[in-house]
C-alpha cells in the first residue's frame, strides 16, 4: 500500500512519520516535494540551500518514485507530504494511485507553532486551502479519504492509531506508539531546525490544552484558514470515540 499523508506544517506530521517508521513492514519518505517547492517558489527557509541540494527538485521525478515500487522490499510506503508543497503546475493525477489520508490541526495551534520559526508567515505557507483542494480531488477520484485531527490523536494515541490502521486495512502494531529518543535515518536534512520537540520525545505528546492566544496580526490568517479547516473537521474520523 502507498499511503500519502497530507498535512500542513507543525501538525504532528513528524510524530506520525515516526510512528509508521516503527512498523517493520513500512518504508517512510520525509517531505518528497520540499526541494521542488523551494526551487520553484524561491521562498527562503532555514537551511534552504541544503534542502534543495539534498532533495529532488524535479517534481516529475519525485512522482515517479511515489508511484513506483516500495523501497527496501517493504509492504507499505508511507509518504509524509506538506500540502503547501503541491504547487500549481505539479501533476496531481498520481493521487489516484495512492491511499490519501489527511491530518488536520486547528489553525490557531498551527500558527502559534509555525510563527515561532517563520514570523512573517502567509496563508499559503500553512497549507489549509491546499489541503482542502487535495481532499476534494481525492474524492473526485472516487476515494473516501480518511481525515484525522491531531488533537484526537494526542487525546488518545492508541485508540486513534488503531482506528486509523483499521480504516486503512492495516493490522495495528503497538510499536507505533513509541520510538527511541533522537532523530531517525529517514529525517530530512532540515530536521535540526524543525524536529527538536519530536527528537526529545519517545512517543506522542499528551492532550492539548486551550487554544493559544495569538498576536492580533495573525487573526486574519487564522480566520481565513478556518474556512478550510472547519469542513474537514466536520468529516474527521474521531477514532477516540469509536
Amino acid at each position: 500500500m502507498h499511503i500519502a499523508m497530507w498535512s500542513g506544517p507543525r501538525n504532528l506530521s513528524t510524530a506520525m512519520m515516526y510512528a509508521f517508521g516503527q512498523r517493520s513492514d513500512c518504508f517512510v519518505w520525509d517531505e518528497p516535494f520540499y526541494s521542488a517547492y523551494l526551487t520553484q517558489t524561491g521562498i527562503v527557509h532555514p537551511m534552504g540551500e541544503k534542502v534543495i541540494a539534498a532533495g529532488e527538485p524535479d517534481p516529475d521525478k519525485v512522482i515517479a518514485r511515489l508511484r513506483g515500487p516500495v523501497p527496501g522490499g517493504k509492504a507499505h510506503f508511507y509518504q509524509k507530504h506538506m500540502t503547501q508543497h503541491m504547487l500549481p503546475g505539479i501533476d496531481r493525477d498520481w493521487l489516484r494511485d495512492v491511499t490519501n489520508v489527511f491530518l488536520i490541526r486547528h489553525p490557531a495551534r498551527v500558527v502559534a507553532s509555525f510563527s515561532a520559526k517563520l514570523e512573517d508567515l502567509t496563508l499559503d505557507e500553512i497549507g489549509f486551502r491546499q489541503q482542502f483542494e487535495l481532499y476534494e480531488l481525492a474524492k473526485s477520484f472516487g476515494q473516501t479519504p480518511v481525515v484525522i485531527d491531531s488533537h484526537d490523536i494526542r487525546a488518545n494515541p492508541e485508540a486513534a492509531l488503531r482506528g486509523l490502521c483499521m480504516a486503512l486495512g492495516l493490522e495495528f502494531d503497538p510499536a507505533m506508539l513509541s520510538w527511541p529518543e533522537g532523530g531517525r535515518a529517514e529525517d530530512g536534512v532540515w530536521a535540526p531546525v524543525w524536529y527538536g520537540a519530536v527528537h526529545a520525545s519517545t512517543g506522542f505528546a499528551g492532550a492539548e490544552g486551550p487554544l493559544p492566544a495569538l498576536p492580533a496580526k495573525y487573526a486574519g490568517i487564522v480566520e481565513e484558514a478556518m474556512v478550510w479547516y472547519e469542513p474537514m473537521r466536520a468529516v474527521s474520523h474521531e477514532f477516540v470515540n469509536t
